[in-house]
């Protein structure tokens, strides 16, 4: 008989779990993200129960007891949920046409639906009284296509007193956030459910509602949520369209006057306490019957090629709320370029004097440099915090490394206005005072939007750590190369293009960063851009301040527009996957 070759037994690979450098490095990491995060908002909810200089409820039933306060808390929810509804009219039939239909132009169409994301409302609020109000720019075109007599009828408010502005604004930037999740969701569902719903006789849209809708309800939850959260605690758009009935905007007035007493914070843990209330109570209601129906497809679901009328029907859906999202922001390039725009469509006369002022007025200018220095400052120490979390996680698996990486992603559910709240109680006396919004605020601005973002430059790290085989560094380790030295010459550039479109996301959301901005630099030598559109926006000085405010966000959405467009050419099809929930 012939002897049959022994097989070769490979060693197993040991689960690294790190040695005592990376234990330190992750203690370390996860103390300053609890110093910089979980600290100063729970010493603003502190303050919110003293009385002096003693524990007490007395702020917090005041509250509670004020009808008012009870109201612009209900006005915010009622916003937040009604953005959050329009999300869901949009972002669900584009799921649908991105998961199971194949179209000419879909590529373009998928990155034009995305490119709101970018374009923060802030900036395109402050030309939707020229393009809504009641004589405003489309009323003005209603009437000259005859559907609108001024002489005989009062021609709509579209703003509806700011509320529909403002629903209407957020729900065209936050749409691709639950677009995103719901395509992630929609490609996630198994095709053999609906298959065998069809089997029964049901009919498409029967199955769509009954059988894929509920399968998909944890993406849609999970999106859902951000757009809430956001909605809910946003302050900039509802300031800029004068919309004061918000409990958001009550926190934000309160922090930015001299006396921040335990009123306000005791508003501030209202809301935050309100945020976590409403998260859990949609979990319980939405997502725990949708966890257990939760699957993965077994197989990929053949997409359906549309025709010559549904291609148009889809660019008509895509292109559609595409150009309805730049639309205001078309309005602030109109409003920039504009020197006189009144009771017409579009403005009679145009002026480059508006651009110029931007970087020949001394306040303006420096608050570009003012944003360039906080936003990049923040992006870099983002970048070696995220890396060294991404490192820690995916390739050492330190212990508690699922610990480190939920600090991480935890200021996703922390608005900005509860963050700055907790800067401004940090800062309100002590050491700390020199670096709080009355005096030099450069180190917490940085701090609030390095800590903000960091989830960015977390999750673009481990995704480029995640594609590249452990095996290429334990190779250059038998070749002689140390530790640091494999991850230099071999990890790294491995991984250059995810690290560099992380960190141009991050500095792009930061360079126009609104909440933080708005409430922690109080001096005008300090204001970075958003702090400058709105100081020139809401000024009662000469008309052409509002202009000369649409020319500084014309220059913010310049850059966020080459940021974009460089991370676009850095991951392609990737970039989506950073916003999905």
């Amino acid at each position: 008989m012939t002897d049959l070759p022994m097989p070769i037994v490979l060693p197993q690979r040991k689960t690294r779990r790190g040695g005592p450098v990376s234990v330190t490095a992750a203690i370390v990491i996860g103390a300053a993200l609890l110093a910089t995060l979980i600290v100063p908002v729970a010493t603003a909810i502190a303050k919110g129960f003293m009385l002096k200089d003693q524990p007490s409820l007395y702020w917090l039933g005041r509250v509670l007891g004020n009808p008012v306060l009870m109201g612009q808390l209900g006005n915010s929810v009622l916003l937040a949920a009604t953005t959050t509804g329009l999300c869901l009219l949009m972002g669900v039939p584009l799921a649908v046409l991105r998961v199971r239909c194949r179209f000419r132009g879909q590529g373009l169409l998928g990155l034009l639906v995305l490119a709101p994301l970018i374009l923060p409302p802030f900036v395109g609020a402050l030309s939707l009284q020229h393009l809504a109000s009641r004589y405003g720019s489309f009323n003005l075109l209603l009437e000259h296509m005859g559907l609108l007599d001024f002489s005989r009828d009062l021609p709509p408010d579209w703003l509806g007193g700011g509320f529909a502005g403002a629903a209407v604004l957020q729900a065209l930037h936050l749409f691709p956030i639950l677009y995103l999740n719901a395509a992630a969701a929609l490609a996630n569902v198994d095709p053999a459910y609906a298959q065998a719903a069809r089997n029964l006789g049901a009919s498409p849209l029967r199955t769509f509602f009954r059988i894929t809708l509920p399968l998909m309800a944890p993406g849609l939850f999970a999106g859902a949520t951000l757009v809430f959260i956001w909605s809910f605690t946003d302050v900039g758009v509802p300031l800029m369209l004068d919309y004061q009935n918000l409990l958001p905007v009550t926190i934000f007035k309160e922090l930015v006057s001299s006396d921040t007493g335990g009123r306000t914070f005791s508003l501030v843990f209202l809301m935050l306490g309100s945020s976590v209330m409403l998260y859990v109570v949609g979990k319980f209601i939405f997502g725990r019957h949708a966890a257990g129906e939760a699957s993965k497809a077994s197989f990929a679901d053949q997409p359906r090629q549309l025709g010559a009328a549904g291609t148009l029907g889809a660019w008509a859906l895509m292109g559609g709320l595409a150009a309805a999202a730049l639309a205001p922001h078309a309005g602030v390039v109109l409003m920039a370029l504009s020197q006189r725009w009144v009771n017409t469509v579009l403005p009679s006369q145009y002026t480059l004097e508006h651009l110029k002022f931007v970087v020949s007025d001394p306040a303006t200018y420096a608050s570009i440099v003012n944003s360039l220095k906080y936003a990049g400052t923040a992006t870099l120490l983002d970048v070696i915090i995220g890396l060294a979390i991404a490192l820690l996680v995916v390739r050492v698996k330190v212990r508690g490394g699922a610990w480190l990486d939920g600090m991480a992603m935890l200021p996703l559910a922390v608005p900005g206005v509860i963050l700055a709240a907790g800067y401004v109680a940090l800062t309100a006396a002590g050491p700390l005072e020199s670096i709080g919004p009355r005096h030099n605020p450069f180190i917490i601005l940085v701090v609030a939007y390095a800590v903000r973002r960091v989830p960015f430059m977390v999750r673009g790290a481990s995704a480029g750590l995640a594609q590249v085989p452990p095996s290429l560094e334990e190779a250059a380790r038998n070749l002689g190369a140390t530790p640091a030295g494999a991850a230099w010459r071999i990890t790294l550039p491995l991984i250059a293009a995810n690290l560099i479109a992380a960190a141009v996301l991050t500095f792009a959301f930061t360079v126009l960063e609104v909440s933080d901005s708005l409430i922690l630099a109080q001096l005008p030598q300090h204001y970075p851009i958003t702090k400058q559109i709105w100081n020139l926006a809401t000024s009662a000085g000469s008309p052409e301040t509002p202009r000369q405010a649409a020319a500084l966000g014309v220059y913010g959405m310049a850059m966020l527009a080459a940021t974009m467009a460089a991370a676009t050419a850095l991951m392609g099809k990737k970039l989506g996957a950073i916003f999905r929930a």
